[in-house]
Order: C-alpha cells, then structure tokens, then sequence
C-alpha cells in the first residue's frame, strides 16, 4: 500500500486524487491517496506528521511549493532549476524533491498534442514561479529559441541569464513582442485568473499553437488566439494529468497512461 496525498490551501478542489486513483487502478497497486488542508505557516509541520506516520511520498500545490523546495532534504536537477518543489518521495529520513510540472507540459505538447518542439521559435508569456518551472524542461527538446516576455522586463531578463547554459533564450517585456508570427506560445501568466488577456501584438499569435497552463475553462488568451487565427488551441487540463503520472512514476516506478484519465475529465 502506497500511502500518499497532496497538500495545499485552499485543496478541497483538487482532481489529484480521483487522478491517482485511476492510475492505481490501471496498475493493479494499493493507493491511499488524501488531500490535506495545511495551515498557510505550518506546512513543514503537516509534511512531517505526514511522513512520521509512514507517508511514501506527497504532491504540493500553491502555496507551498517553496515550502516544499526548503523541506527537501535532496533535489532533482529540475527542482533546483525550478526553485520549487511539487512532489516529495520519502526514503528513510531522506525527502527527495522533484519539480513534474515542465515534464507534465512537455509531455502533453510531444504525446497528447503532436507536437515536435525541436527547432521552434517558442514564445512564453509570463516570468514567475510557472515559467521557471517549465523552462528547463523545455529547452531539453532543442527548441530554436524561448522568448520570455513579462510585464516587468527585468524578471523576464533574470530568467534569460539564468537559464543561458541549457539553451538559447532571450527576455524582454511584453510590449517588446513583434506583431509577426511565432510557432508556440505558452500563457503562464495570472491573467487567465483574473479574466484579463495580456496587451500584446495579435501577429504573434496567426498560424501559432497556443497553450494556457490554465484548465477549466474558456480563458481570455484561448479566446485571443481563436480570433488570431492559432491553429492550436489547448489548455493545461493534459499538462495537470501528465505531471501527475509523472509523480505517480516518481513513487512507484511503475507508468500510467494518461490518455484514458484526460479524456474521462475532459468528459
């Protein structure tokens, strides 16, 4: 039996569970998987009760992801880049941490949507926790370039130098972005939170596969793409399953397929 859980705050609407447990089903493998609710200045605290009671692992959602990049005691290569940690596997007294969400993205962009990244122009809009996460990732499929564009120029130009060595990118603020088109443009802003649609070029976006991190609804950036001309058109609905099977993978070692689970929460 694997025992496991999520923590955030607010948790009560995560999918994690009902996620987890289709993959467990597939696998023919024991999974207690809970969601639980941590106070916002006790999560170590909840974490480690966790583990005390012989937790095999846990996922972290907002806002405990730096929490969690702090409470590991060993870190992957992607949560190092990440500065945040999202999935936790507990060996011993050791907490290994790991950062899914660009693996999850990735994976829905090569296995889910088709799409070969090498060789693209790839343009993120959006420099904070969401982008850092999904960069390297990234730039592991040999894209020709990422533009990071964020409406203070100077994170957009911190994340450029930062992420210098692992491929060729550039950043600039979002008033910066040529009205010309590009292949693929990512939405990892907090606009779609708000109902707000970034103010940048329409060009970008003719002929482009266009991809919210968001999922759940129509969002204000699907709804620009659409009148742009995208040929592509998704949310981050593939990118939540596919992280998720990569953490379940993490924990168990064993791979669930993700196609059946999107399309059952699609439905």
């Amino acid at each position: 039996m694997y025992k496991l859980a999520v923590f955030g705050n607010p948790i009560e609407h995560s999918l994690s569970p009902d996620i987890h447990a289709q993959f467990a089903h597939q696998l023919g493998l024991k999974v207690d998987y809970d969601k639980i609710l941590a106070p916002i200045d006790e999560f170590s605290k909840s974490a480690q009760q966790f583990a005390d009671e012989g937790a095999n692992g846990f996922n972290i959602t907002v806002p405990f992801k730096l929490d969690a990049f702090n409470f590991a005691t060993e870190l992957t290569l992607n949560a190092k880049t990440a500065g945040a940690v999202n999935t936790i596997k507990i060996i011993n007294d050791q907490y290994i941490g790991e950062n899914t969400d660009g693996i999850g993205l990735v994976n829905d962009l090569i296995n889910n949507l088709k799409i070969d990244l090498k060789d693209k122009v790839i343009l993120i809009l959006g420099a904070g926790g969401a982008t850092q996460g999904i960069l390297l990732p990234l730039l592991n499929q040999k894209p020709k370039r990422i533009m990071i564009a964020n409406r203070t120029a100077s994170k957009a130009e911190k994340l450029q130098r930062d992420f210098s060595a692992y491929g060729n990118t550039c950043g600039f603020g979002l008033d910066k972005i040529k009205d010309e088109p590009v292949d693929i443009i990512i939405n990892a802003t907090s606009a779609s939170l708000d109902g707000k649609m970034p103010n940048i070029a329409n060009g970008c976006a003719n002929g482009a596969i266009c991809y919210d991190l968001m999922y759940g609804k129509q969002t204000p950036f699907m709804n620009w793409a659409k009148d742009n001309n995208a040929s592509i058109i998704a949310d981050g609905l593939g990118m939540l399953v596919e992280q998720a099977a990569c953490s379940f993978e993490f924990w168990t070692g064993s791979k669930p397929d993700t196609q059946a689970v999107i399309e059952k929460l699609r439905r």
